[in-house]
């Protein structure tokens, strides 16, 4: 029977390769938008479909309200990094603060 630390491990994994597939997913659809290339929509799906995939393998360790805060916090964090970093995009002081206090709420919800 594995233990509650392995369960925690197994859910974070989960949840944070479904984060990074979904952003990736949110950057194939950005590029597929300012390219017009097919097999980029197409691509955005599939890492899409997949991620999807395993965040609802996530759910079978813990619970939905918390997986979701998670993954949605995570998913933010690497698509505003992306955008600043790759896509040139401004965050506005009050884009800081709301990022801010997403992190703030994923510790919340894990105390």
């Amino acid at each position: 029977m594995p233990t509650e630390i392995t369960l925690k491990i197994t859910f974070f994994v989960l949840v944070i390769l479904a984060a990074i597939l979904e952003a990736s997913g949110d950057i194939i659809l950005k590029k597929w938008a300012t390219d017009q290339k097919q097999f980029l929509f197409v691509l955005g799906i599939i890492v899409y479909f997949v991620a999807t995939v395993i965040w609802a393998f996530s759910l079978k360790y813990e619970f939905l309200s918390k997986a979701i805060s998670i993954i949605t916090i995570l998913n933010l964090i690497i698509v505003v990094l992306v955008g600043v970093l790759y896509f040139k995009e401004d965050l506005s002081n009050i884009n800081k603060v709301g990022i801010l206090l997403g992190i703030l709420s994923v510790i919340l919800i894990e105390i």
